[in-house]
């Protein structure tokens, strides 16, 4: 197979998620790391690539150097897509830059830390004309996918409600702020207008209208402040209308103490339902109407799963497949993109569904600080 040379902003030492990224390409396996801006710190970008193979040369401690380097590298050295996993605040200026250099771009969700920054990504990337993918891995799960096929199908038939909740636990106390991973998406001027609606929130967001292939088209959303002294929201939910007309709800919290990675979501249609819950990603609850329940399990060994599912599967049944693997398929698809062969059901979200989820932030944020129902259509 043959790989795509991709850099990285961000993700140095005490990073949470580049690490996952670079591990994720790694298990894609047509992807390969060339160069980053791991730090602001010169030293430690240094050692951050060092310790990856990389050429010190081709480790910055600056976004816009990294860019202006790999530019002037021949076409058969340089990367050939970014990937932005710093601080929302950085999303926009580098995917710009990184753009309108020429360079397709994968970002970290959420797209930017306000509506106008990911509408600027946007126009960038159609001046440029180069692809730029979003990173929300819970629709790269194989049984997500298989959720997504069975309700294209008619599975469930009309859908009439779904409940989707993301609720955490590490930020249930004042003391849980200081650390690093927490401190930036506390701080409004990195994170943006919203704290866990933004993080967590948009993720649920996303997974509802991919799963379903509906709109979410309205709100009345909650957002609170549950730790003392925090400026952004830690805690909140949303009632939703549907585009088909069905409704739900989301919830998104990162003050639930006890609570790890906890979301799940169910969606019920006239003939049925579905349940994935993303703490036990391998298995699909297929509920009916009236008869017997079904558990559907992602595996290559698994004839019933449809084609997308089973592309995105690596092991036999009960061997479970988790984060770093739908990730993977992110980079696969995306790679595979960015070299030009066709991917049919790309497995990363598009510019247009980062977009969406920059509105929907903004218009729970609208939403909750007027106490009534706003459309997210007329945030766009």
């Amino acid at each position: 197979m043959n790989t795509v040379r991709f850099a990285m902003i961000g993700g140095g030492t005490g990073a949470f998620i580049g690490p996952v990224h670079r591990t994720a390409a790694a298990i894609a396996g047509n992807c390969q790391l060339v160069s980053g801006a791991f730090s602001r710190d010169a030293a430690s970008s240094v050692e951050t690539g060092e310790s990856l193979g990389l050429n010190p040369s081709r480790c910055h401690s600056d976004w816009r150097k990294l860019i202006a380097t790999e530019s002037r590298l021949p076409e058969n050295e340089r990367a050939q897509f970014i990937a932005i996993v710093a601080p929302n605040n950085v999303h926009a200026p580098a995917a710009i830059a990184a753009l309108e250099a020429g360079f397709s771009v994968l970002v970290e969700k959420p797209l930017a830390n306000t509506f106008e920054a990911a509408s600027a990504i946007r126009d960038a990337a159609a001046r440029a004309g180069k692809l730029c993918g979003v990173t929300h891995p819970y629709i790269a799960y194989p049984m997500a996918m298989e959720a997504r096929r069975l309700i294209a199908e008619g599975a469930l038939g009309p859908i009439r409600r779904v409940a989707v909740h993301y609720v955490q636990g590490w930020l249930a106390n004042v003391a849980d702020g200081a650390d690093k991973q927490a401190a930036w998406r506390l701080d409004p001027a990195q994170s943006g207008i919203a704290g866990a609606f933004g993080d967590i929130g948009t993720h649920a967001f996303n997974l509802v209208e991919r799963l379903t292939g509906e709109q979410i088209t309205h709100l009345c959303a909650d957002l609170r402040v549950t730790v003392p002294g925090r400026a952004l929201d830690d805690d909140g939910a949303a009632l939703f209308r549907l585009s088909g007309g069905g409704s739900g709800t989301i919830v998104a919290s990162q003050v639930c103490a006890g609570e790890a990675n906890g979301l799940i979501i169910a969606i019920w249609g006239e003939k049925g339902a579905l349940h994935w819950n993303e703490e036990r990603p391998d298995r699909l609850r297929f509920a009916r109407g009236t008869g017997p329940q079904e558990i559907w399990s992602a595996g290559v060994d698994r004839p019933y799963l449809g084609s997308v599912a089973k592309a995105a599967t690596r092991l036999p049944a009960g061997h479970p497949e988790g984060f770093f693997e739908a990730l993977a398929n992110i980079y696969r698809d995306f790679a595979s993109t960015v070299a030009g062969k066709s991917v049919s059901t790309p497995a990363f979200a598009s510019l247009r569904a980062g977009i969406r989820a920059m509105a929907f932030v903004q218009a729970a944020v609208k939403s909750s600080a007027a106490g009534a129902w706003v459309s997210i259509n007329d945030q766009l």
